[in-house]
């Protein structure tokens, strides 16, 4: 199965992509989280934004260490659900449906499943976010027109291991990536967002394992 960068936003399953121990590696200009006036209010500006998010639809390029590149359609509706569908060939399935995430591959015909609160998803998924007092806020930058918000997926790092990309001074989502133990990075790139989207329930609902087909004699 290829990587799964959901971070995030994501979005990012942390025992899939970051490993248990702590990361050694740092995203490179991160400045440590000593905030200004401006800081704090591109925070709560960003921070605003999400919670303004009820439900989104929208594609997504997702951009791996080896140069592969996939990509599929996004669904969010919050709190805590979230459905990521990749473009074939690739037979990946994401969704939450509020409690658990399940991660699916059509074509081994396989479910794995994790308790949504052990997943870095309330970075997004949450119905109220402030990034501002969040601990897992590691550092911040103002970069070229954008505004990264560098986060660790969970307290048992000590570095950052997620960045949050949003656009300035619209403090629109751009973009998250994900650093694993190693130091290669999974960039997930947001496109033609719907935010207010009108989603159906089945969405959300946990793929289950196809019912394996009875030889006949």
């Amino acid at each position: 199965m290829r990587r799964i960068a959901i971070a995030v936003l994501a979005l990012c399953l942390s025992p899939l992509l970051m490993g248990a121990g702590t990361g050694s590696s740092v995203f490179p200009g991160l400045r440590r989280v000593d905030l200004s006036s401006k800081d704090r209010d591109a925070l709560d500006a960003v921070s605003a934004y999400l919670n303004s998010l009820v439900t989104l639809k929208g594609g997504f390029v997702q951009v791996e260490p080896n140069g592969n590149v996939d990509e599929g359609t996004v669904y969010i509706s919050k709190p805590g659900k979230m459905r990521f569908e990749y473009d074939a060939p690739v037979p990946t399935l994401v969704v939450s449906d509020g409690s658990t995430v399940a991660v699916a591959n059509r074509r081994l015909n396989t479910v794995d499943r994790y308790p949504l609160f052990e997943t870095p998803l309330s970075l997004i998924l949450n119905k109220t976010i402030d990034l501002r007092h969040s601990p897992n806020l590691v550092g911040i930058e103002h970069q070229g027109g954008q505004f990264l918000v560098h986060l660790r997926g969970n307290q048992a790092h000590t570095r950052a291991n997620i960045t949050l990309t949003f656009a300035e001074p619209q403090y629109e989502l751009l973009q998250w990536t994900v650093l694993d133990d190693q130091g290669t990075s999974t960039t997930v790139a947001l496109r033609n967002l719907q935010p207010g989207a009108v989603l159906a329930p089945s969405l959300f609902v946990l793929p289950e394992k196809s019912p394996v087909p009875r030889k006949e004699n």
